[in-house]
């Protein structure tokens, strides 16, 4: 995930304050302006003198880019910059800074060796295209590949700790959590956007599941929903497998009724199952494959529902090889 940062040289006290209300991760100014600058947001403020601005034209300025980054100076690949050398530097340094001065060229920087760039550095003239470029190239994340599954089983189980994970963000129908009792299996949980007579819809909140269930978290890591935290951002996935991030602003801790629901998958290797557990109760949805919110109350066997496959084996959230059995 490639920070954003904006280039405000010449300086425009407008298009700073645009820049802030837009969530950069640092604005660029000259030096005179850096404190007045830093008054206005806890945000990071660089001066643009110094940083080391290098124009790719040769494998001399290849060489000489990577130089200054292992000297610990600031570089800044100028724009005009080609995909190839930005790669070569990319293989040997994770601080690579390029610059972009349209939309197409922050996702084409986001997007180098599926890893992309450090960070984007935007130019003034595409400060009309600020916020889509936050949108799309801070908060985006890579594709979840998801499969339906076939549920087998819903049948209640008494009462547990639920977790309600509330962020910042207001979510759209189709959008939710991963969350599943194994990470090799996890099951598309549906934020709480639908209306009903007797409860408003909370399209923040994604009531996702027992303490014990794992999530997918941002760079392919997960935690326990129980040790989620306000402040801590989440992995948002829709129906089509399109990611984006939120921050968490509470999370809220019930014993509540509770749901088991188990589902299985075709594969080429076999037929994999795997379980979830929800609260009890009409709000509580999991996502059909076009979309559509199914409340757990009215699932059935039969039923199709979007999850997620993954090799078993994690500590502390990273992915490892081990051998690992999750029933």
């Amino acid at each position: 995930m490639a920070q954003v940062c904006f280039s405000c040289v010449p300086f425009d006290k407008g298009q700073v304050t645009l820049a802030l209300e837009s969530g950069v991760d640092a604005v660029i100014v000259p030096r005179e302006q850096v404190e007045q600058v830093a008054g206005l947001s806890r945000c990071p403020v660089w001066a643009h003198e110094d940083l080391n601005v290098i124009r790719l034209l040769s494998k001399a300025d290849e060489e000489e880019a990577l130089a200054a980054m292992r000297r610990g100076e600031r570089v800044v690949l100028a724009r005009g910059w080609e995909v190839i050398p930005v790669e070569n530097l990319l293989a040997q340094s994770d601080c690579v800074l390029a610059e972009a001065g349209s939309l197409d060229e922050a996702r084409l920087a986001a997007g180098i060796l599926q890893c992309g760039v450090a960070g984007i550095i935007v130019l003034p003239e595409a400060i009309g295209e600020l916020k889509t470029i936050v949108a799309q190239c801070k908060l985006a994340q890579d594709r979840e590949q998801l499969v339906p599954g076939v549920i087998t089983r819903v049948e209640p189980v008494g009462l547990g700790h639920r977790v309600c994970a509330d962020t910042l963000s207001l979510l759209q129908r189709g959008q939710g959590m991963l969350v599943g009792n194994s990470s090799a299996f996890t099951f598309l949980v549906h934020a709480e956007t639908e209306h009903n007579e007797y409860v408003a819809a909370r399209p923040f909140r994604v009531n996702a599941g027992a303490v014990h269930a794992y999530t997918r978290l941002p760079h392919d890591r997960t935690t326990y929903l129980g040790e989620l935290h306000a402040g801590q951002e989440v992995l948002i996935v829709d129906a089509e497998g399109k990611t984006s991030l939120a921050t968490l602003g509470r999370v809220k801790i019930e014993v509540r009724p509770m749901l088991l629901i188990e589902a299985q998958v075709d594969c080429e290797d076999g037929r994999k199952t795997g379980t979830v557990f929800l609260q009890n109760a009409e709000t509580i949805r999991l996502t059909a494959p076009d979309g559509t919110p199914l409340s757990v109350v009215s699932l059935k066997p039969g039923d199709s529902v979007l999850c997620r496959l993954d090799e078993a084996g994690r500590h502390f959230g990273m992915r490892v090889q081990e051998d690992i059995r999750e029933v």
